[in-house]
């Protein structure tokens, strides 16, 4: 089979279009087909070398896939070559403490597709056959394959970790990301007003495509006088923040009194210098929201399945072309989510 992976050369990662044995699944396992596969900008973290992440060279990246099962291995029940899936990419223990009460991103024992096992810049992918979620009709490949860290991620941030109100401000910083366009959408459907940010006008007019009602431009603008602006003064209730650096701490500065800033990401810088005179008078919150459970992904594709949320993708690409999706989102050219299409 064909599958992308990064070698290191003369201290640089570098990706190329391999011919690779075809895995064999094991007993419990399924081997997917994949049909499309998201590319996130952890990857590109991954590929430099700067994840946190253990890694062992070569390796195949690509945390979100979904397509169809080719074979099962031995003693799996419940599923049939053929079936139409979306694997979770987090594969938890199921009996530790944190999966026994669905914490399951905190799972003492937690392997991630494309991290710990080869991901789905391939054509083919072996994953654990419980951990195959069912498509509806409705949905097709490239939908199913861009929800789980986008929406799955935003509603346990927003409708989990800080429980978004009806009628609540929410600011949503680098809308035009798979997490922001995600952002946008999952707040609304709460009840939300939104204020989305990003760098570019022309994202802007697509974030208010998207339900956003009102837009900053933090290239231009001061993120916080004109958050605060756009409330007559107040600020915002929520910022759903994943970008971090300047953004983030600026971000504080947007939020009315016990206003939360909730944060999935921080590419941009991840140490921050807080006042925390300010935190405590106005009592913000600064919430870290990690992944999502399992329950909440698949209520998120469901979601997608009956058509309240809607994936935005920028591109689809093949997998020889993996190294332009990476340097699409390097150059934060997107607006969504980038895949590649075996």
């Amino acid at each position: 089979m064909r599958a992308v992976r990064f070698h290191s050369y003369g201290g640089r990662n570098v990706l190329r279009v391999e011919e690779v044995p075809t895995p064999e699944p094991g007993p419990g396992e399924a081997l997917v087909r994949v049909r499309a596969c998201a590319v996130n900008h952890v990857d590109i973290d991954m590929r430099e070398g700067i994840s946190r992440l253990p890694l062992s060279l070569p390796h195949t990246l690509g945390f979100e896939i979904a397509g169809e099962v080719a074979e099962l291995g031995p003693d799996v029940e419940d599923v049939a070559v053929g079936e139409r899936v979306a694997p979770l990419y987090q594969i938890h223990c199921r009996e530790c403490e944190w999966c026994r009460v669905g914490q399951h991103m905190h799972c003492e024992q937690i392997t991630m597709l494309g991290v710990h096992s080869p991901g789905g810049y391939a054509e083919y992918a072996v994953v654990p056959a419980w951990a195959l979620v069912p498509l509806a009709p409705s949905l097709t490949f490239e939908q199913a394959a861009a929800i789980q860290t986008t929406f799955a991620t935003v509603w346990h941030a927003l409708a989990t970790r800080v429980r978004v109100d009806e009628g609540a401000w929410v600011l949503v910083n680098a809308a035009g990301s798979g997490v922001g366009t995600a952002g946008i959408q999952v707040a609304k459907l709460l009840g939300a007003r939104v204020i989305a940010s990003a760098g570019s006008d022309e994202k802007l007019a697509r974030a208010r495509a998207l339900g956003a009602e009102e837009t900053v431009n933090y290239r231009v603008d001061d993120l916080a006088a004109r958050a605060r602006e756009l409330t007559d003064g107040r600020g915002v209730d929520v910022v759903m923040e994943s970008v971090g650096g300047d953004v983030l701490a600026a971000s504080l500065g947007a939020l009315a009194k016990n206003g939360s800033v909730v944060t999935v990401g921080a590419h941009a810088g991840e140490v921050v210098p807080v006042d925390v005179i300010l935190l405590f008078r106005h009592q913000w919150s600064l919430v870290g929201s990690v992944r999502a459970t399992a329950e909440e992904i698949r209520h998120c594709i469901d979601l997608v399945a009956d058509g309240r949320l809607t994936p935005v993708i920028h591109a689809t690409l093949p997998l020889e072309a993996a190294a332009e999706a990476h340097r699409i989102l390097e150059a934060r050219e997107q607006f969504g989510k980038v895949l590649l299409v075996p």
